[in-house]
Parts: structure tokens; sequence; C-alpha cells
């Protein structure tokens, strides 16, 4: 028997294709009353037709259900009646979406927008204008138009969805460099952890509240490997996740044979993939210093370095501390001393 195949539930960039619905089409109609046998234009105008919306949704952390479902298209606007009744506007269409999402249009590559906050409502595709009766082409010198317009076609777009986790802090590490417990370590978070490559799939949010209640969010972002920039192991999947965070923790496995090259190696994946992220605050954390006996080589000139045991709670309060000093930051891009 083959070995079953792993299916990944975390989704975050997908293609789907919206689509405005058709403005209803304005009528042809004149007035049969009694005792007036030549009653006028009473045509009425074709409704709009609906628009697509995305609306953020913080209960939502993944893109996989576009996954099931790729084409939105809005309820096409009803056409007019007679008395110069105007149709109904169609229904708009509402696509609920995790916090973190950017619209791309896929045809010119533009950045239509993006959802950052619960209940943002962002507009996608526009419905179709509703035609006109021939009511509205009466004159005094045409006063029996038999004229009217069809409803227009609702605006269709191609796009592409991608997301990148809304996080102040970004914890940026090799494998089993031991990220997913030092979160557990500052937050209290409850993630999965054990000794093995990529036990963290998909990135994991925590929480930081200081004694007056403030918080701030941290990421686990999934162990990058040599070579990620490139696309290799988990790759782009996730560095485009560490461009939303406003801060970033360096976590070292201080046990490897190498650890100081270490953060060169990842120092340089991030640099690839964008020049920007080392444009960030940072500090550099030494885990698993319990298995260290000489600790004079975990040094890096120019950075701000920290020795812990995430697993024994060995220093965590120094890590808090500087979480507390990003807490206190009025301008979130400001560099801490």
């Amino acid at each position: 028997m083959g070995e079953k195949k792993r299916t990944s539930f975390f989704v975050d960039v997908v293609d789907i294709t919206v689509e405005g619905g058709k403005g209803g089409d304005g009528v042809i109609h004149f007035r049969r009353e009694k005792y007036v046998p030549k009653g006028g234009p009473d045509g009425g105008d074709g409704g709009s037709g609906g628009n697509v919306y995305a609306v953020g949704n913080e209960h939502l952390k993944t893109l996989l259900d576009f996954t099931y479902k790729s084409y939105y298209k809005a309820e096409d606007g009803l056409p007019g009646g007679k008395r110069k009744a105007r149709g109904r506007k169609g229904k708009d269409i509402i696509i609920q979406v995790p916090l973190g999402t950017v619209f791309y249009d896929r045809e010119t590559g533009e950045v239509i927008g993006e959802i950052v906050e619960h209940g943002q409502k962002l507009l996608l595709a526009r419905g179709g204008k509703g035609g006109r009766g021939n009511a509205r082409f009466a004159t005094p010198t045409q006063r029996t138009p038999r004229k009217r317009e069809l409803g227009k076609p609702g605006e269709k777009r191609r796009l592409r969805l991608e997301l990148k986790y809304l996080a102040d802090i970004g914890l940026v590490g090799f494998p089993n460099s031991g990220k997913s417990t030092l979160l557990r370590a500052i937050t209290g978070n409850r993630v999965k952890s054990a000794s093995y490559p990529f036990t963290t799939l998909t990135p994991n949010l925590g929480v930081f509240r200081n004694e007056k209640a403030e918080k701030i969010i941290l990421c686990d972002l999934p162990g990058i490997i040599e070579g990620a920039s490139s696309g290799r192991g988990l790759g782009l999947t996730f560095l485009r996740h560490i461009e939303r965070t406003r801060h970033l923790i360096f976590v070292i496995d201080a046990s490897r044979e190498h650890p100081v090259d270490d953060f060169y190696k990842l120092l340089n994946e991030l640099k690839n993939y964008n020049p920007a992220l080392l444009e960030k605050d940072r500090i550099v954390v030494f885990n698993k210093i319990d298995l260290v006996k000489d600790k004079s080589h975990l040094v890096i000139p120019g950075e701000r370095v920290y020795h812990i045991s995430a697993l024994k709670g060995e220093n965590i309060e120094k890590i808090t501390e500087v979480i507390n000093k990003w807490l206190k930051l009025k301008n979130p891009m400001e560099k801490t001393l």
C-alpha cells in the first residue's frame, strides 16, 4: 500500500474571476388607458447590475475556499416596466476573505486594493448600468418614441489574491530552530513543535500582552531553508508573509555546528527575496543555549544578540523587554536602541 499523500489546507495564492451583473434593459411601452386612445410612452429604465465586493473576515486564515469556486458573478438587473417603473437592481455578491489579502489585476499586475481590517469592504467589479426606457426619449417633437437602451454588461476582471499575514513581529529561522517553542514561551500560544523539519506548515499567530494589556501580534513563519528565495523547500510560499511584519526576530539553533553562519544564510535569503526586508528592526536570538558549553563564539558584530533556551524558559524575559520597547514605539517602523 503506497504512502498516503499529505494535503495542505493552507492556501495563500489563488486566481479568481469576478463579474458584475448586467444592467437590465429599458422597455418600450405606451399607456393604455380608457378614454386615452393615444397614451404617451411610459416604458421604464432597467435596474443596474449587482456589484462584487470583498469583505474582511478576521476568522478566516486561508484562501482555501477559492480553490473550490473561482468564478463569482453578481445578479443581473431586471428590465424596466410600464408606468415608468424602474427594474430592480441586481443583488450584490459579497466575498469573504482573510485579513491581509491583496488583490491584483492579472492582466495588468496592478494592485486593486487590500483588506486589512475586519468588515473592510473593497469593490472588485462594478455592475452594468441599466438601459433607459422609451419614456426617457419623449420630446415635444417626438411624442411616441419607439426607442430604448439595452443594459450595459457588468465589469469583468481576472484577479490574483495573495494572502500576506498581518503581524507586528515575525519569527524567522531554519527548520527545527525552536520558533514555535519560543512563540509558546512568549505568548502561551499552543502550537505544534517537534524535532523534525517543517513541523510548522502554516504561519502560527500569537498575541503578547504586557501589564497594561497592550498587545502585539507575533507570527511564527515556517522554516526557511537555504535557497528558499529561489523556491526551494516551502520557499516563496512563506517569504511573502515576512513583508507584512514590522519587526523580525531571527531564531538560530545555537547547538548547530555553525550557528553564526546560519544567521548570515537567513539574511541572504531575505535579501535575495526583497532587500527592503533588511531595513526592518531586528534582533538575533540564539536558542537552545542549554545545549551549548561555550557561548563565546555566539556573537555577531552590529547585531543585538540574545542567548536563550525557549524550552527551559531561560532569558525569555530579555526578549519580552525588547517586545515591550517595540510596543511603545509611536512610529511602528522606528528602530529601538
